[in-house]
């Protein structure tokens, strides 16, 4: 055989080689179960499908034209809040009313380097990600009260802002999460630039698989919750790589010291909230990868100071994920908690929203939580590309399944107009979603709807001092119950 026909039966090999790889990738596993059934207190889990090259489907980002929008459920309408924003990742609503968005995306070089990040990268390129971040601060304003933002200020650009996402504001104080810090910048209500040189609050560990740092604060202001996911999919880079990540972080802003890890375990932990009910932190959290299209549901859950969620080598509290070589920590089995609340595989949820009272968005939406699910990469077929709603119980426990608000934003053929990234309640009382890939700030209301009731808080009855032993303590019996005060006692209050 010559040399020339053996260069083109070794080219020819080479071809195979890569189409066969190309047709693994696009093909992908089919999954078996609805968004539904990986859903809810007690989603479906199926068997684990380890993937070393994960089965890729990328919705590519198309935009809107003219006159197009997201569907909203019935009774609820949607229009553009503001439009031709630079990739709008964070909204955040101030007191004033006045509306912030963190124009921004993924630091360079946060996936390292090598083969898989040159991929990785090509493929969060093709999803509408990694052009570039924009770095910037915007603030929007409707002076009319039409639902449509009349005013548009660059606050600031640069200068200091570094993939801006978290933002938070009290007392004069504006907080600003960087990939790598947390800055807090002199900022008055109404003003129109953000001046000055930032004050470091703390720093963070910089990029990442999962770069967004978001923020919220506490109910009374003093301290700062810090939210930071995880440098790979299953710390594969190893454990070192993997220090203070996937984990929430606490602050004290009035006092000196170092910030404390709050809780850890989570993956990619994103939106965080109060719960109006119980007074508890809760957020989202995307799970981890390349275990099947129907493996792992992302969940919403409670976050008890302390608490560890399993990562990597746990999910939902009793399946090991073997292909994890690091050793766990000790007693870890004894303290590893189950997420509340199944949201479905690979559905990316980002924004996390409580119904705390005031919201016009109908009797049917009167308590629960909104979430944005940014949507898969993984799966076949695409899951997530909406807003979906968590009914929550008295006692603030999630309900049933997530109800869908608004939808459509996926398109015929594999692509999608734009992708909900976060949530945030104007102050009529209507809901905010950001859209990053299209650069829209859509507007959910109920037409005509009157503000939501404030949700109340649940109290409970405090146990009657025990003055001596009475009977067995293993026994039920009115010296060891509690219960829950009636609602006119709780409004009495």
């Amino acid at each position: 055989m010559s040399t020339k026909r053996k260069l083109l039966v070794a080219l020819a090999v080479i071809l195979v080689v890569l189409g066969g790889f190309v047709t693994w990738i696009v093909r992908g596993t089919p999954a078996k179960h609805s968004e539904d059934e990986l859903s809810g207190r007690n989603p479906v889990f199926a068997e684990p499908k380890p993937e070393e090259i994960p089965s890729v489907a990328i919705a590519k980002p198309i935009g809107w034209a003219a006159g197009e929008a997201p569907q909203a459920a019935a009774g609820l309408a949607v229009t553009r809040f503001a439009e031709g924003l630079d990739h709008p990742r964070v909204t955040y609503v101030l007191p004033n009313g006045d509306v912030l968005v963190a124009e921004a995306d993924a630091p360079a070089g946060n996936l390292g380097g090598g083969l898989t990040a040159k991929v990785g990268a090509i493929l969060m390129k093709s999803a509408g990600a990694h052009g570039g971040s924009p770095d910037a601060l915007v603030l929007l304003r409707d002076t009319n009260g039409d639902g449509k933002a009349d005013e548009r200020h660059v606050l600031r650009q640069g200068n200091g802002l570094v993939s801006p996402s978290g933002l938070a504001w009290n007392d004069g104080t504006l907080y600003v999460a960087n990939h790598d810090m947390v800055l807090a910048f002199t900022y008055k209500l109404g003003e129109t630039e953000l001046k000055g040189d930032p004050r470091k609050v703390m720093d963070l560990p910089g990029g990442g698989n999962h770069w967004m740092r978001n923020l919220v604060l506490s109910p009374d202001g003093h301290k700062l919750y810090v939210a930071v996911g995880s440098a790979s999919n299953i710390g594969e880079r190893g454990m070192e790589a993997e220090k203070g990540r996937a984990a929430i972080w606490e602050k004290n802003l009035y006092k000196d010291g170092y910030p404390r890890q709050f809780a850890q375990g989570m993956r990619n932990p994103n939106g965080m909230a109060w719960n109006p009910s119980t007074g508890e932190l809760w957020a989202v959290v995307n799970e981890r990868d390349q275990l099947g299209p129907d493996l792992v549901p992302d969940y919403l859950t409670n976050v008890p100071v302390g608490a560890h969620y399993g990562w990597p080598w746990v999910y939902w509290k009793k399946y090991d994920d073997d292909r994890v070589t690091a050793p766990p920590p000790e007693y870890f089995d004894d303290f590893v908690r189950r997420p509340e609340f199944g949201l479905g595989a690979h559905v990316a949820p980002l924004g996390l929203a409580f119904v705390t009272g005031g919201e016009r968005l109908g009797a049917a939406y009167g308590n629960g939580a909104f979430i944005a699910r940014h949507g898969s990469w993984n799966r076949k077929p695409l899951s997530g590309y909406d807003v979906v709603f968590v009914k929550f119980d008295a006692n603030g426990n999630p309900q049933g399944k997530p109800l869908p608000v608004l939808t459509g934003f996926l398109a015929d053929g594999g692509k999608t107009h734009g992708r909900p990234t976060w949530l945030a309640f104007a102050k009529d009382g209507a809901l905010l979603v950001s859209d990053d890939t299209a650069g829209i700030i859509w507007r959910v209301i109920a037409p005509g709807a009157a503000p939501a009731a404030p949700v109340h808080p649940v109290v409970t009855a405090h146990m009657p001092p025990q003055r001596e032993l009475k009977g067995d303590p293993s026994l039920k019996g009115p010296q060891l119950k509690a219960g829950f005060k009636s609602e006119s006692k709780i409004r009495e209050q």
